[in-house]
Order: structure tokens, then C-alpha cells, then sequence
């Protein structure tokens, strides 16, 4: 009776683990991780990787893309969105360090 009550308690705490949101957030915009993650494949597939041509070539700009996650599309409406992506972008350089919310622009961890 006792392992099953430690398991009971055990898959309860996972559970409720499992069901919290990490978040990153940039002023009063959140988004979920897992959309900032997807963001961040999107603008590092578009990224060039000649460091000296970064310069010249103008900002990638995720908006065009089908694959950007719904929850973007106001941002893309709004004049500062290049700047919201590179802060996005930014948070999840280390997308760990997010999860356990050691980023201060992260939140929603257990």
C-alpha cells in the first residue's frame, strides 16, 4: 500500500509538472515556449551564415513564413515586430536555461 500511495503521489506531481506552461514573455506579450522554439527554427533557417554579409542583407522578417505559429500573427501587425523577434529569439539562445526559467524573460516553471 505504502509504494502505491509514493507512486500515486509521484504521477500527481508529474501531472501537475507537466501541466505548467513555460512561457517567454517580452513586455506585456507572452508566448509559449514551444512556439518561441519553433520562432527560433524559423529565423535560424533563414540566418546567413556568412558573418560578413549579415551587415548588407536586410533583417529576416518570420511573418511571410506558413509554418509561424498563430500566436505571432499580431505581432506581425505591429510596427515594432523585427525587434519583438530578435528579442525572442534571444531568450531562447539556450532554450534549457528557459525551461527551468533561468531566463529572466521565462516564466511558468514548476
Amino acid at each position: 500500500m505504502k509504494v502505491f500511495l509514493s507512486f500515486a503521489v509521484l504521477a500527481v506531481l508529474l501531472l501537475v509538472h507537466s501541466s505548467q506552461a513555460v512561457y517567454v514573455q517580452d513586455g506585456d506579450l507572452k508566448f509559449s515556449l514551444e512556439s518561441v522554439k519553433k520562432l527560433k527554427e524559423l529565423m535560424d533557417e533563414k540566418r546567413d551564415i556568412n558573418p560578413h554579409l549579415v551587415a548588407s542583407v536586410p533583417r529576416y522578417f518570420p511573418c511571410d513564413e506558413e509554418d509561424l505559429p498563430e500566436e505571432f500573427q499580431a505581432v506581425c501587425k505591429r510596427e515594432d515586430a523585427p525587434k519583438i523577434f530578435e528579442r525572442l529569439d534571444l531568450a531562447v539562445q539556450d532554450a534549457d536555461l528557459c525551461e527551468i526559467c533561468a531566463n529572466a524573460a521565462c516564466a511558468g516553471c514548476f
